[in-house]
């Protein structure tokens, strides 16, 4: 959830590591394509959202359907998890993004509890 109010709120339309993976600078992004920034804003708005409420809805689950053993909880939640923050992790590490350590050590809560969940009787 953190991560989703940092997209919103506290970060940049555009890394450092952005531009360097373009092999471009801001300046330059900004005369090509003068809206870009505006726009990256806009879409790191909706990204935030979308990380902020799979956290909460994370949590949710974690306190309802983890705790009851609902049938098929731990599949949903290892493909959630794969599909969102486990590929955002896979991508941060293709382009060598400042943020993949940080973002693999926040998927291991959630593997650690798919472990823990299968574990536990």
């Amino acid at each position: 959830m953190g991560m989703g109010i940092y997209f919103v709120w506290l970060g940049p339309a555009l890394l450092s590591e952005d531009v360097q993976y373009m092999k471009t600078s801001v300046l330059v992004m900004n005369e090509v394509v003068p809206g870009l920034s505006h726009w990256l804003q806009k879409v790191f708005w909706v990204m935030g959202a979308y990380i902020f409420t799979t956290g909460l809805l994370t949590i949710f689950i974690s306190y309802t359907s983890f705790r009851t053993r609902t049938r098929g909880v731990f599949s949903i939640v290892a493909f959630t998890g794969m599909s969102s923050i486990g590929s955002m992790t896979v991508v941060n590490f293709m382009i060598d993004s400042n943020f993949k350590w940080l973002l693999l050590t926040i998927t291991l809560p959630w593997t650690i509890a798919l472990i823990l969940y299968k574990f536990h009787n």
